[in-house]
């Protein structure tokens, strides 16, 4: 069982209760925890389980004490609650603390909204947590494909609906994406809608619109999705719903893009590193892509290899230059990049821009040095 502890400062790391049981009953465990003392005043408790991999198919809970032992100020609940919540549900409860004197926030039950163009493919081999942040506070991971109910498929997306029970959040404001899998695959993820169960807004909108190319054998892809805008009206809902009508039809219009990208031959030149890419053209600049799935190699950016990528993205105008870089993860992750070539088949050009040198830090502009 872990705990992570909310102040008016801050939070405290989970802690474990194993090892820390100061005395055992039947139907009573009381355990001594030390936390840091500029955590502020408490304010919110989050208890779970560290995961489904335990030998109990459930844990309940009862009831809930907490006590100040220099002040003495004591706080209890009454839970009556069973971990897992349901079956493969969620592994976590969350409380508020209402000391003497001090009003408690309330608990809320969110539905987080799942946008997805082909997530009940993929739903047996990706894991996909979101932790949502919000002025009071945040949720901790918690699963969002672990069990599917409620899916709606459209003409273009699917859609499904998690439930997450938590302190009020407050405003929301960003929402983490932590996604692995068990092998290789990818997931379009276009959009993530966020609202109380209890009314009808707001509705706080994240926009995602990528397709992650999920590696079994690499980290976790992790993205930082901020709130895009909110809909706290149904006029204002219906205004957006009509200007995504108009925005649909320039969707057809994307334009695709042939990155090669040259390693060169020396020692040490290739990288593990993840690698993305931004492309800046007189008119726009596109979205960060990751260039994880190379048309040529299974293990891209290996030395003295050529790799190729295709990427689709707004009207940039004439490309002027780009954003190459790594997050400097994996063994061996310094790399020497020779030069980058890409080709937009709408205008029939090619772009070369040349670089010869080692990329050790995260982003390295490149300009066009020419095109023909």
């Amino acid at each position: 069982m872990v705990m992570v502890f909310y102040g008016s400062n801050g939070k405290s790391n989970p802690v474990s209760m194993e090892n820390k049981v100061e005395h055992q009953t039947e139907n009573q465990i009381t355990y001594d925890i030390h936390l840091p003392s500029d955590l502020g005043t408490l304010y919110k408790v989050r208890l779970g389980l560290q995961s489904l991999e335990i030998n109990i198919s459930q844990l309940s809970l009862h009831h809930f004490k907490i006590q100040n032992t220099s002040t003495l100020d004591t706080f209890s609940l009454t839970i009556n609650k069973t971990l897992p919540l349901s079956p493969n549900g969620d592994i976590w409860v969350e409380f508020p603390i209402q000391w003497p004197l001090k009003e408690a926030l309330s608990v809320v039950t969110y539905h987080l909204t799942v946008f997805s163009r082909n997530i009940l493919n993929e739903r047996n081999l990706v894991h996909m947590t979101a932790c949502i942040y919000g002025t009071h506070g945040d949720t901790g991971d918690r699963s969002l494909l672990q069990s599917l109910q409620n899916v709606q498929q459209g003409e273009k997306n699917e859609s499904f609906p998690v439930m997450v029970d938590a302190v009020d959040l407050g405003e929301l404001e960003k929402i983490l994406l932590l996604i692995s899998s068990k092998t290789d695959c990818k997931l379009d993820i276009k959009k993530l809608h966020v609202q109380e169960a209890a009314k009808e807004h707001p509705i706080y909108v994240f926009e995602v619109n990528e397709e992650f190319s999920v590696n079994a054998n690499k980290p976790k892809i992790q993205r930082e999705i901020p709130r895009s805008f909110v809909i706290r009206g149904e006029k204002q809902k219906n205004d957006i719903d009509n200007n995504l009508n108009k925005e649909g039809s320039k969707v057809k219009h994307l334009r695709e893009y042939t990155i090669k990208v040259y390693t060169g031959d020396k020692r040490g030149a290739g990288t593990d590193a993840n690698v993305h890419i931004i492309l800046f053209g007189n008119e726009d600049k596109s979205e960060v892509f990751q260039l994880s799935q190379s048309l040529e190699h299974q293990n891209p950016f290996e030395r003295g290899k050529v790799d190729t990528f295709k990427i689709k993205t707004k009207n940039l105008g004439s490309l002027r230059s780009i954003e190459i870089g790594h997050d400097g993860k994996g063994f061996a992750s310094g790399w020497f990049l020779e030069k980058v070539e890409i080709t937009d088949a709408a205008r029939n050009s090619v772009h070369c821009f040349n670089c010869n040198r080692s990329v050790d830090q995260s982003i390295i502009p490149l300009y066009m040095l020419f095109s023909f």
